[in-house]
């Protein structure tokens, strides 16, 4: 019997840079819309000062941004970095193998976004390092719509949460929890933390346009 041959990655050298993709395919979002950034803006919750750096690759924005920009153009995150064809509602697959991952970075977390070729998910995952060392790293609280689960694979983090005590996992431990409430996680093992990141929206953010 003949094995079939498994699609070769493409070379990290030959792989787009996600944060040049980001700008101009919001730009795109917005144009197939006939939105101005001021519309864009009420839409989204961002300042319109916000949405000119990212469409001009002059920002990288955060988890939270990311999430405003999804819900205000009614899509998935993971069509913020790809076209999003793939919309059919049963029998649907998507494989990431070792390495691939859509990466975009913050100065808190580098996200690698898996199964990113599939649009309309209700679960975002994200292969997550934890850059952040510090509780004053943040300027604010992370705050915005659904839940979210985190699976430490290796090192060890700290989750700070609005009305819990702080908490640390080591590998092999996980959290659950209520996404609107502001929450911050940050590295305290000698090296970052690698860990499994799922996130959810709301129901009410899911609809389609």
């Amino acid at each position: 019997m003949t094995t079939p041959r498994r699609a070769s990655t493409p070379a990290v050298g030959d792989r787009p840079n996600p944060e040049a993709m980001l700008g101009p395919r919001l730009r795109r979002l917005r144009a197939t819309r006939s939105w101005t950034l001021e519309q864009a803006s009420e839409a989204t919750g961002l300042a319109r000062s916000t949405l000119s750096k990212i469409e001009n690759s002059l920002m990288s924005p955060t988890y939270e941004a990311l999430t405003k920009l999804a819900a205000g153009f009614r899509i998935d995150i993971s069509e913020l970095f790809s076209n999003g064809r793939e919309r059919i509602a049963t029998g649907r697959r998507s494989i990431s193998r070792k390495g691939e991952g859509q990466v975009h970075r913050t100065k808190h977390y580098e996200y690698h976004l898996l199964c990113n070729d599939l649009s309309h998910k209700i679960m975002t995952p994200l292969l997550t390092r934890i850059v952040a060392r510090k509780f004053e790293d943040f300027d604010d609280w992370s705050r915005h719509d659904g839940e979210e689960f985190m699976f430490v694979l290796s090192g060890e983090i700290e989750l700070f949460t609005e009305f819990y005590s702080s908490e640390r996992f080591e590998q092999g431990e996980s959290w659950y929890i209520d996404s609107r409430m502001g929450h911050r996680i940050i590295s305290v093992s000698d090296e970052d933390a690698m860990v499994l990141w799922m996130s959810t929206m709301h129901p009410n953010q899911q609809k389609s346009e």
